[in-house]
Formats: C-alpha cells, sequence, structure tokens
C-alpha cells in the first residue's frame, strides 16, 4: 500500500468509525435490519447480518484501536516498526493545514554496538536493546511514536506539535541521550552506553511525505556518528550529497593511497605522572583534493574490502617513522609512534623483514615503533604466522600495545605469551569513570592485574579532565583522548608539542654548594 494513500484511508477510517458507531445509525440499527427482512427477505437479512460485522472489522471498531495491520510490531523489542513512524508523520504533515500542528522525525543508534555485542554476547545485547526502547519510551509523549529500525537503530516520530524548531529538537535529543545514559547491568556488571542522533523537521527536508523525513533523520544520524559517540546533528540538504559522496569515494580509496592522499594523523599519549609526551599514535585520514578530509568511517570499510590492509599499512609505518625523523630533528623527542596492525598485516610471512628494512631507512631501533593489536586478534588467532610473527617482533624489541583492552577475551596467558607491554584499556570502561563508582572499581582491577604483570597501561578515550584526574589517582600510566588533544595533521604536531611544554612545570632546580 502506498504511503501517499494513507491519510485517505486514515479519513476514510475515521468517517467510516463514525457512520458505524454514531447514535443514529445504532438508533436505527433495529428498524433497518426489520426493513432488510420485509423488503428482502431472508437473502437481505443475511446480507446485512454478515455485512455489519465485516464492517465494524475492517474499520478497526472490534480493538478499538485502528486497522489489524498497523499494530505491526519488531519481535525482539516489541516496539512498532518503521512503516508505522512513516505514516504517522504522513498523517499529521497532512493535517498541518487544518490543526495547526507540525511534526518531526529522529533517528537514534547506540554508539559502538559491535563492541558491546562483542564484549558481552548475543543476549546481554539484545537486552540492552529492549531495555533502551522501555527507557526511550518512557522519555516520550503518548502520542510519540517509537518504532525499531535495523539492529541498534531507533526512530521516533514527533506527535503533533506546534514548533518543531532547533531549540526544541536540541532538547529533546538531549533528554533521549541522558535517558539511555544511566548504566545498564549486565551478568552484576554496569555497563554504559551512549547514543548518537539526528534530525529532521519538515523545513529542513522540504517535504511532506514520513519516508522522506525519516530518512533525512538517518542522513543526520550518520553524519553524528562520523563526529564521534554522543554527537547530534540536524539534517543539511549537503548530507545527503555526502552519503552519495561515500559511493563515489569507495571508488576512488584505491588510486588514493598511490597519489599519497590518505596519510596519518597523529595524536598524543602522555603520562599521568609528568605530562610529558610519551608517544603518538598514527590514525589514517584522506586528505581528499576536492572533498577535503575525508573520516576513516568512511573509507577504511572500502579498504577491507578491496583487500588494501597491508598497503595501507606500509603508508602509515612509512610515514609515521618519518615524522619522528621530523620531529627530532626540530629539537622534539618523541619516544615512540604507534601504528595498528590488522590480521591482515600480521598473516604476511615477510611483514618482519619489511619492517625491519623500514627501520634501517630512518635508522632507528625497534623500540621508537609501537604495534597495536586487538586483542580478539590475541584472542581468537589460530593462524600460526600471526602467531610468530608478533612474537618475532617483540623478540626484534619491538614494543606490542594490546588494543581495546577489555572488550575481548584474551587470557593473562596470551598476554604473557606475546610479550604484551602495555594494554590500552578501551574507552567504555573509561566513560563516567570519575562519576561512577563500579567504573572505577573496574579499572582500579584492570590496573592491579597489569601491575602484578609488569605491564604499562593506557587509557583510550579520555575526554574530560575529571576522567584523566581520577585515571592518575588510580595509578594508570598514560593517557589518550579529547582531553589532552584531538588527532591532527603532521604540520600542527609541532606548535601543540610547543604550547604542551610551556603548560608542564619547571623541573626542580638544584643549587651548587658554595665554599
Amino acid at each position: 500500500m502506498q504511503l501517499r494513500n494513507w491519510p485517505k484511508l486514515r479519513r476514510f477510517h475515521n468517517r467510516m468509525r463514525e457512520a458505524l458507531i454514531g447514535p443514529q445509525t445504532l438508533a436505527f440499527l433495529p428498524a433497518l435490519t426489520l426493513g432488510a427482512y420485509w423488503y428482502g427477505g431472508e437473502g437481505l437479512l443475511l446480507f446485512f447480518a454478515l455485512g455489519f460485522p465485516a464492517a465494524f472489522a475492517v474499520g478497526g471498531l472490534f480493538s478499538g484501536t485502528g486497522p489489524a495491520w498497523s499494530e505491526a510490531r519488531d519481535r525482539e523489542t516489541s516496539l512498532a516498526l518503521r512503516s508505522n513512524a512513516e505514516r504517522a508523520i504522513s498523517e499529521i504533515l497532512a493535517s498541518e493545514s487544518t490543526t495547526g500542528k507540525t511534526t518531526a522525525a529522529l533517528a537514534l543508534e547506540l554508539d559502538d554496538f559491535d563492541d558491546l555485542e562483542r564484549q558481552y554476547g548475543a543476549r546481554a545485547a539484545s537486552m540492552i536493546l529492549k531495555q533502551t526502547g522501555e527507557r526511550l519510551r518512557g522519555a516520550l509523549r503518548d502520542t510519540d511514536i517509537l518504532a525499531r529500525l535495523d539492529g541498534p537503530r531507533f526512530a521516533i516520530a514527533l506527535g503533533p506539535v506546534h514548533r518543531a524548531d532547533l531549540e526544541t529538537m536540541i532538547a529533546i535529543s538531549s533528554r533521549l541521550q541522558a535517558s539511555i545514559g544511566e548504566p545498564f547491568s549486565v551478568d552484576a556488571t554496569r555497563v554504559f552506553v551512549t547514543a548518537s542522533i539526528g534530525f529532521s523537521t519538515a523545513g529542513q527536508a522540504g517535504t511532506r511525505s514520513g519516508a522522506t523525513l525519516l530518512e533525512c533523520a538517518e542522513y543526520a544520524l550518520v553524519a553524528a556518528l562520523s563526529a564521534g559517540p554522543s554527537s547530534v546533528r540536524g539534517y543539511s540538504r549537503e548530507m545527503k550529497h555526502a552519503d552519495r559522496n561515500r559511493e563515489a569515494l569507495r571508488r576512488e580509496v584505491s588510486g588514493a593511497l598511490d597519489a599519497g592522499q590518505i596519510v596519518p594523523w597523529f595524536q598524543p599519549q602522555v603520562s599521568t605522572d609528568t605530562g610529558e609526551i610519551t608517544g603518538f599514535e598514527a590514525l589514517a585520514r584522506w586528505d581528499h583534493p576536492e572533498r577535503g578530509l575525508v573520516l576513516p568511517g568512511d573509507f577504511l570499510p572500502a579498504i577491507e574490502e578491496l583487500g588494501l590492509q597491508q598497503r595501507l599499512c606500509e603508508v602509515m609505518v612509512g610515514r609515521a617513522l618519518a615524522a619522528l625523523r621530523q620531529w627530532e630533528r626540530a629539537g622534539f623527542r618523541v619516544p615512540a609512534v604507534s601504528v595498528n596492525f590488522s590480521s591482515a598485516e600480521l598473516a604476511d610471512p615477510k611483514l618482519c623483514e619489511w619492517i625491519r628494512w623500514e627501520l634501517d631507512r630512518y635508522d632507528f631501533t625497534p623500540d621508537r615503533l609501537c604495534v597495536e593489536i586487538l586483542e580478539d586478534v590475541i584472542a581468537d588467532s589460530d593462524d600460526d604466522v600471526i602467531v610468530c610473527n608478533i612474537q618475532a617482533l617483540a623478540e626484534m624489541g619491538f614494543k606490542v600495545d594490546l588494543d581495546d583492552f577489555g572488550t575481548g577475551h584474551a587470557a593473562i596467558a596470551s598476554i604473557r605469551r606475546f610479550s604484551v607491554n602495555r594494554i590500552k584499556i578501551d574507552r567504555s570502561f573509561i566513560t563516567r569513570v570519575d562519576r561512577d563508582r563500579e567504573q572505577q572499581n573496574m579499572v582500579a582491577a584492570i590496573l592491579t592485574m597489569a601491575e602484578r604483570l609488569e605491564i604499562d597501561t593506557l587509557a583510550e578515550g579520555v575526554e574530560t579532565i575529571g576522567e584523566l584526574a581520577i585515571l592518575a589517582q588510580l595509578g594508570c600510566g598514560h593517557v589518550q583522548g579529547f582531553s589532552v588533544a584531538r588527532p591532527m595533521p603532521l604540520e600542527d604536531s609541532e606548535n601543540w608539542m610547543l604550547q604542551h611544554r610551556a603548560k608542564l612545570p619547571e623541573p626542580p632546580k638544584v643549587g651548587r654548594r658554595t665554599g
């Protein structure tokens, strides 16, 4: 059934309801039945006997809640479906000229849900989805429609309102995020979840269609997800073009690698004890000549699909070592630079030989390059080549960081087996660590384990000064995140290091004895 016919069907349903259960009809129903029998005999009487119940059923009058096909529900969360939200929006927009009320669409997605499902399992993830639906329902009005979309994504069709402006939409988005912000209980563990939101009003989208308005909200959600966790974005027409651009980028990514357009940006890591810079992590960014900066979420999936991870790794390592050389020539001492290695690169039998050649080319010792490996690679790997490569890199003197620690299932024996130098505590453990006691206990337990194993620690995704302060008190060795600095291009890094150096306290001076 086409969406554009929905308002007409709804008006037909309402008129039919009024006609069938109105007092005039009910008052004359006995007379109508008797007249049917008098003039038409048993045939017409039978028609009335079957026709009225059928008309009531079509009008949805037996249930009192409307047509039966409007009650379809998502099996996992028992929420309405996309079509319900689209129809509700279309109906409100169609009646706006008479009611003076409008609506808006919001699309909400739980951040990093794949990591959450991998860490806690499908059953826990399903439970969080159900509870998310319940919390969102509690934060909305009875007239608002909450629907489940794909995966960890939800849609909200705002019930009739006199005004749906930017201020109103931001306030609603904040209320929805706050409802999800309270911790979930998963197997006696408190789990914090964040959500990103995109929204669109009829004025922003320039449409009277519920399907189109919700689609625009999803375009805004994509932009919010690209901006980082807990982001909120309103729709603009450029977002639809950006989605089309992503498809075009997929076709260009191979040439971009060869042309040197994909380069590392650098995010600093600092000591919680001294504040000194202890390293930089190299993060891939695409400096597109026409579209400007392209974030990794828009091109890394294409890199993986095309099998270009090894080529990307070569670019990142080469440019990271070149950055180290440039910093040294400028008088900055950066102990090490970190580069992420996926299972595809680690499965290359010639990996160690190639990295050794790169180090010789720049005249660096192995300890200046930190090899970051996801916890899942160590936990799940049964590839002998990967195992041998990691062990060989450690024996050669390369530092090995275990990335996203806590999201996989790496055993302590595996950590020792692969000679891990440092574990990077995942952002999910860091969020609100300054305000939540159970988060502090979890981080403290990880730090205690690392101390007993004589392994260094780094907290990633540290976004607030409060989080940084409590991590320092708990004994975490290093931090990385927006509270320190965002990733930056190489040309900005020296100026940042100068400013950071100026903030550090002067070391105490020891005076000479006289006489």
